[in-house]
């Protein structure tokens, strides 16, 4: 057992004499207290110790011990339904064991070792396993059913295997002898390192929606399975409520929602509201698809910094079970705020606005390990990034923001003028975009009957329109303008406010399926179609929007049920046949 020596202590940052035989990113109890620390320095014989515990009360000559090991996570049954810090320990059995204030010390517990799991094996003795390959299963939840996983770098002959049964997961299920008569014990959990990305068989291309029910989302911004998203904005502009709706709605098989150095109040309300939430896809509880990691605000800034890597490990190992997985991290600007503090303290050339030179690089390791694949067992499994980023003042030119853009195909900019004038999502269409609008295009012909990429397309062009024509209007007045233009000006209110708003306190618009967004979009294009064609025959604008037809239009989203799309034909059928009166109407009195 390898041991050093407090030599300094600056807050989270310990350095040590005698540490020259340490491993960099090795684990290490720190003190007498133990506190977990992790070696991100060796220079000489002296290293330094990031400790994501509180050090205070820590003196110097306290020995600074290895583990043998990286900063891991154990993977394995027992994620799901429940709620970690950032080093994966269960915040409820914390509480249960320690009351409200999590003390130092307590050491790298994480999943329950007493739990039984009834285990199913789908090996047995004699069978050849391979890295990867799913050797039994275990009904985690009621709605998932977690795959026990051959750890990586393991292959060979099962020589020694349990009856399918129910067991704890520290006990050994089965023996595997490899090529070279080494013997590997497998037990229901495997432990990863969270700095190493978890391979895969095969990267994917992407092509499948992450349906979210939103139809800014879904239709004008849309997030692919497998893709990056960054979700920039201001206080209070709504990058926490953002979150909460796509994890609530979103067609992903798990959800891991990282709280990153948010306040703990919002942690609190996603506590309290998803266990109430039924899944609109299984008619259960969310909290059974769900894995929270929470590193709020008033806990160590460190472990903010391993609460991103210990997310995403747990997502990459639901991916590898051939799982959809969609990952939160609100905000990833509190994660780099940890960094520059880190940084700070080990007195490093910082660069633009004090964060570290390598933010981008950290930024990009992130990130990357999004995407969609294949996987050992042959089965196909996503990572859909999403992190919300909180630049001061919502400007979008600091260094998180500008960085996150670079590696990001999904920018939702939250726009607070948005925000303020209560219009939520308050996604500005003009500062936005989506990267795979080409990769889904197949995916929207496959799933739709009418071509909803055109639809989306004139619409986004009509309201970069608007945005011109508004700056006429503030210096001239709407009056001045013809009457086609005019048009524009009320077609993009139907869009915003008949569209673009969602409520999500409404039971019919909270959630909206992608077959209901293309017949709003397509209702709005006749409305529009059929003003234009008003238009060219010289019929005054103030006919042309008749406050009856546009309220039943901007009001469709609520008076029309998700699943009574055949209502739709009646409304355009009405706006169609007031048109075409109106039409006559005028004909008649040029005629006389």
């Amino acid at each position: 057992m390898k041991k050093g020596y407090i030599k300094t202590i600056n807050g989270p940052v310990v350095t040590g004499s005698d540490m020259g035989s340490f491993k960099l990113r090795e684990m290490v109890v720190v003190g007498e207290k133990k506190l977990i620390g992790e070696v991100i320095s060796i220079d000489g014989d002296f290293g330094v110790v990031q400790v994501y515990e509180e050090t205070e009360g820590l003196t110097r000559d306290e020995e600074i011990i290895s583990t043998g090991a990286p900063l891991s996570v154990k993977l394995g049954p027992g994620m799901l339904s429940n709620m970690f810090d950032g080093i994966q320990r269960p915040l409820d059995k914390i509480k249960e064991n320690y009351g409200n204030f999590m003390p130092e010390g307590i050491g790298l517990i994480s999943l329950d070792e007493e739990k039984l799991w009834d285990v199913k094996l789908t090996v047995k003795v004699g069978d050849s396993v391979s890295e990867g390959e799913i050797f039994g299963t275990v009904q985690e939840t009621p709605i998932i059913e977690h795959r026990l996983l051959i750890p990586i770098g393991v292959k060979g002959k099962i020589t020694k295997s349990l009856e399918s049964g129910k067991y704890n997961i520290e006990e050994d299920l089965m023996e595997v002898t490899d090529e070279n008569g080494r013997v590997h014990k497998i037990k229901m959990y495997q432990n990863w390192p969270v700095r190493v990305q978890r391979p895969m068989k095969e990267r994917l291309q992407i092509g499948k929606l992450l349906v979210t029910g939103q139809r800014v989302f879904d239709v004008f911004f849309p997030i692919a399975k497998g893709g990056t998203t960054a979700i920039p904005g201001g206080f209070g502009t709504g990058k926490t409520m953002t979150q909460h709706q796509i994890a609530k709605y979103c067609d992903a098989d798990i959800i891991v929602y990282i709280g990153c150095g948010e306040r703990g109040n919002e942690m609190t309300e996603v506590l309290e509201d998803f266990p109430k939430l039924i899944d609109p896809y299984t008619g259960n509880s969310l909290m059974d698809r769900t894995v929270l990691i929470a590193n709020t605000s008033n806990m160590p800034v460190a472990a903010r910094e391993a609460s991103i890597y210990t997310g995403v490990t747990i997502a990459e190992y639901f991916r590898d079970q051939g799982y959809h997985v969609a990952l939160m991290a609100d905000s990833t600007s509190r994660w780099a705020e940890a960094l520059r503090e880190i940084s700070g303290r080990l007195e490093e050339m910082p660069a633009e606005e004090g964060y570290p030179a390598y933010l981008p690089s950290r930024i990009a390791q992130f990130y990357e390990r999004a995407g969609y694949v294949k996987t050992f067992s042959e089965k196909e499994g996503s990572v859909t990034l999403i992190g919300a980023v909180s630049p001061a003042g919502g400007d979008f030119s600091e260094p998180v923001t500008e960085n996150t853009k670079r590696f990001v195909n999904v920018f939702l900019a939250l726009d607070k003028d948005l925000a303020y004038a209560r219009h939520y999502p308050a996604i500005n269409w003009n500062n936005s975009y989506s990267g795979y609008i080409a990769q889904l295009e197949d995916y929207y012909d496959m799933r739709l009957d009418g071509d909803l990429l055109e639809l989306r397309k004139k619409f986004l062009d009509l309201l970069h329109q608007e945005t011109k024509l508004n700056e006429i209007v503030m210096l001239v007045g709407e009056d001045v303008l013809p009457d086609n233009q005019r048009l524009i000006l009320e077609i993009c209110k139907v869009i915003k406010v008949g569209f673009l708003q969602q409520n999500a306190f409404n039971p019919i618009d909270t959630f909206v399926p992608l077959e209901k967004q293309y017949e709003m979009l397509n209702t709005i294009d006749i409305l529009y179609e059929c003003g234009k064609s008003a238009v060219e025959k010289s019929i005054p604008i103030s006919k042309i929007k008749d406050e009856t037809i546009y309220s039943e239009v901007i009001n469709m989203k609520y008076n029309i049920e998700n699943d009574q799309l055949q209502k739709f034909v009646a409304l355009n059928n009405e706006i169609r046949d007031f048109y075409g009166s109106l039409e006559d109407r005028y004909a008649e009195q040029v005629i006389k």
